[in-house]
């Protein structure tokens, strides 16, 4: 067995390591031990049942203490990743307004979220209209120098970290397992280019899978560290949720974008509206909430040729359509519905829907 640490920072890595042992626990600790956590570890097990709230279980994970904080320095080290704490001056001040703030945060990157930092999250089953308002918003958000925060998720999270790159801007990805693991695995690309400038951060030791318990204590640091969360396209029991509730505890302002009544996705955003969620159809709503200077904005078609545009303006407000559908609405012969149809999806304008169909 390791010796015990003696510096702060060591000594939190440790006790973050332990089974059974959590950032409510050791909060408990520090107050009964005069905020000496040397005592603590050091504390015989008559000693640690007069904590209140402390189990068997976490008395005998706290005796026991199998978990080595040499050999995780090393490998943090050896990796590339750097560790912070609550002394740190990276330290996120934010994260200190939570009942159960991270012991240590682990850190892959150049740079830590500061208090202009807004958070985009949503499904990981989005439609192409979810995915262009995430990569817009965060787009123009970022322009006007706001980090911003979401979870390397497939679907809404990735659309925001991507539209935030897009324009050199800032983003971090808080992951819901160790930082030296990538899930999905398609995110490496994206989290190099995240970390070039921006970071990944996690609380969990190395190695930690992602399971039931991990992804809402990872929902609660993306709700702490920003100032407001907008969430786009959600079912009302998706992770985004959680994120929300924890959002609306802490006092941030929480901002949901409407969808489709028939959609699924689009549920737990009409539910957080219901429940007092401020509703943003457009970037200037936004900057609004979080105190940027307004300006008149709407979320735009982007710049294109006649052509094109001719052909688009059949798809405005999420409106589907077969080459049958368009050749009536546009008025023209299907086989010149058709061949737009393939030429835009070619493009990137138009996707195409598992029905056949296609919409922006």
């Amino acid at each position: 067995m390791p010796p015990l640490p003696q510096d702060f920072r060591s000594q939190c890595l440790l006790l973050n390591g332990l089974s059974q042992v959590g950032p409510v626990t050791v909060r408990r600790l520090r107050e009964n031990f005069g905020n000496d956590l040397s005592a603590a570890l050091s504390a015989p097990a008559n000693e640690l049942r007069k904590v209140k709230g402390l189990t068997e279980p976490t008395i005998r994970s706290l005796q026991e203490k199998n978990f080595d904080w040499v050999k995780e320095l090393s490998e943090i080290e050896k990796q590339g990743f750097k560790i912070i704490d609550e002394t740190s001056v990276e330290w996120p001040q934010s994260l200190q307004q939570l009942w159960d703030p991270p012991l240590v945060l682990y850190v892959d990157g150049h740079d830590i979220p500061n208090e202009k930092s807004v958070a985009i999250i949503g499904s990981r089953h989005c439609s192409p209209y979810g995915t262009y308002l995430a990569h817009h918003f965060a787009q123009e958000l970022a322009k006007l120098g706001w980090w911003i925060v979401s979870g390397m998720a497939r679907g809404i999270d990735f659309a925001a970290h991507e539209g935030a790159l897009s324009v050199d801007g800032k983003t971090a990805a808080i992951l819901g397992h160790g930082i030296n693991l990538t899930y999905p695995p398609e995110a490496l690309s994206l989290r190099r280019k995240i970390c070039e400038s921006g970071c990944i951060l996690s609380e969990f030791p190395l190695g930690r899978p992602a399971d039931r318990q991990s992804f809402p204590q990872r929902n609660r640091l993306v709700a702490g560290l920003v100032k407001a969360v907008i969430i786009i396209e959600t079912d009302n029991d998706g992770g985004s949720m959680i994120t929300a509730r924890f959002a609306g505890d802490l006092g941030k302002t929480l901002l949901a974008v409407p969808g489709r009544i028939d959609s699924p996705t689009s549920r737990g955003c009409h539910q957080l509206i219901r429940d007092g969620a401020t509703l943003v159809s457009s970037l200037d709503d936004i900057l609004s909430e979080i105190g940027e200077q307004r300006r008149q904005l709407e979320i735009p078609f982007e710049q294109m040729d006649p052509e094109d545009s001719h052909w688009l303006k059949h798809f405005k407000g999420g409106t589907i359509h077969d080459a049958e559908s368009l050749s009536v609405s546009a008025n023209c012969p299907l086989a010149d519905a058709a061949s737009a149809l393939t030429l835009l999806e070619i493009q990137g304008k138009l996707q195409r829907r598992s029905d056949g169909r296609h919409e922006r």
